[in-house]
């Protein structure tokens, strides 16, 4: 297991937590706001395009991934040495709600495509930093990266075929 560098409390393992599972679910309360409505519903989609309820079972999952990951991270390093790794994990949190907003907010697939790769690459910067940090922190985030690289394809297939 990834022993801490630093000796947190008890208390503050779960303060640090809840406070990560807080910014993952808020990223995605975020997100939700944009929510998939009649313009999502009238565009030509691929006929791998997957049902509307899947969403949510797996966006649920790769939050609390995502939160376990970041708290791992935090747990190892805490605050300061842990600084430049959580920092580049929320770069990809602002850039995973910004799509949201972009592609059913603004109906812009084509800004949503442009951020979603960025998103992809913030992931995959995260997970490189954090395998020096946690191997399984790095880990948790490889089932997001697969779910944005689906994502981006079905993104890209929505641009092309709307």
């Amino acid at each position: 297991m990834d022993e801490p560098e630093h000796k947190p409390s008890r208390a503050a393992e779960i303060g640090h937590f809840a406070l990560a599972l807080t910014i993952c679910f808020g990223a995605a309360a975020i997100g939700a706001r944009f929510a998939p409505g009649a313009w999502y519903a009238s565009l030509q989609k691929p006929t791998w395009n997957p049902p509307n309820w899947i969403f949510g079972p797996v966006w649920t999952a790769l939050y609390s991934m995502m939160a376990v990951s970041a708290w791992l991270v935090w747990r190892r390093l805490g605050w300061k040495a842990g600084r430049e790794p959580l920092m580049l994990f929320g770069v990809q949190l602002i850039l995973n709600a910004a799509w949201s907003w972009l592609f059913f907010g603004e109906h812009r697939p084509d800004l949503a495509l442009i951020d979603i790769t960025a998103l992809w690459l913030a992931i995959l910067a995260t997970i490189w930093i954090f395998r020096t940090v946690s191997p399984t922190a790095a880990w948790l985030l490889v089932p997001y990266l697969a779910w944005v690289t689906f994502a981006t394809l079905l993104n890209l297939a929505l641009w092309r075929l709307n």
